[in-house]
């Protein structure tokens, strides 16, 4: 879905691309500027759709700060549908501005892309946190026997001796105690490539275990998927204490940011609304 709609608003971009190029004094001459204008049918369309589509974003902290909506869904699959919106966002924001941002517009366009560009780095950081299938954090015990279920069903489909799978997956690095905010990332970075290394490591290893018949593919696979997620599961502990302070740095930044562009796309509209610079008021 994602996928269909990006692809369908970058193709709408590069079909209007002759006449967003153009100087504003063309544009007024253009038989295209009836329908590509901020004002215009299809650029006032695209502005009203992200209108929408940024009210719908304000239901995501609205069912994480509230028990009571539980009804609506998993706090995990409003996240995903959060982040699928939010990233079509520019997009459609381009359409409506005719590839013009000033004033009031242009503000809320700049906090806007802020907030995305923040967006992506708060879902790699709530990514990091071990959760439940509803969106609730683990408890330390929690990870702790997930990751002991984990190593017993890889030990079942290896055959290896768990012990030995544990010492194999230990992803311990060296002491940083509180390191900075980007030493943090870093870590957390340098940790998923890590894992990305040895995956590729033990999927050669594995294949032919020595004492043991030669995994077929999909075991092998399987396996391999165990032993990331269990992989992940010791880095995500590991670097848990820093992870939870980069997001309480995050949230910080994120939301009034998020608020500025309310407060601007609500000005737009209430001005675009008084004076009548719609085609269908």
């Amino acid at each position: 879905m994602l996928a269909g709609a990006a692809i369908l608003l970058v193709a709408a971009n590069i079909a209007g691309a002759p006449y967003y190029l153009l100087p504003m004094a063309e544009r007024v001459r253009s038989p295209e500027h009836i329908w590509l204008r901020p004002a215009g049918y299809v650029g006032q369309s695209a502005g009203i759709l992200a209108a929408l589509i940024f009210a719908f974003l304000w239901l995501y902290p609205l069912r994480k700060k509230f028990r009571a909506l539980s009804w609506m869904g998993a706090i995990s699959k409003w996240l995903d549908v959060h982040i699928t919106f939010a990233l079509l966002l520019p997009l459609l924001l381009a359409i409506h501005a005719a590839w013009r941002f000033g004033g009031i517009i242009g503000l809320g366009f700049d906090a806007m892309m802020i907030v995305w560009a923040s967006g992506i780095v708060g879902r790699y950081l709530y990514a990091r946190i071990p959760r439940s299938r509803s969106g609730l954090e683990l408890t330390l015990e929690e990870i702790a026997a997930d990751r002991r279920s984990l190593v017993t069903e890889l030990a079942a489909r290896t055959g290896l001796d768990p012990a030995t799978l544990e010492r194999t997956l230990d992803g311990s690095t060296g002491a940083d105690d509180r390191p900075g905010i980007l030493r943090a990332l870093g870590m957390m970075v340098a940790a998923d490539f890590s894992r990305w290394r040895m995956t590729r490591v033990l999927k050669k290893r594995w294949r032919q275990i020595p004492g043991r018949p030669r995994l077929d593919d999909r075991t092998l696979n399987e396996a391999v998927d165990l032993a990331t997620r269990e992989m992940a599961l010791d880095q995500q502990v590991r670097l848990l204490q820093r992870t939870h302070r980069l997001f309480r740095y995050w949230h910080l930044l994120h939301r009034p940011i998020a608020l500025t562009a309310l407060v601007a796309v609500i000005i737009h509209i209430a001005v675009v609304v008084a004076v009548g610079a719609t085609w269908f008021w």
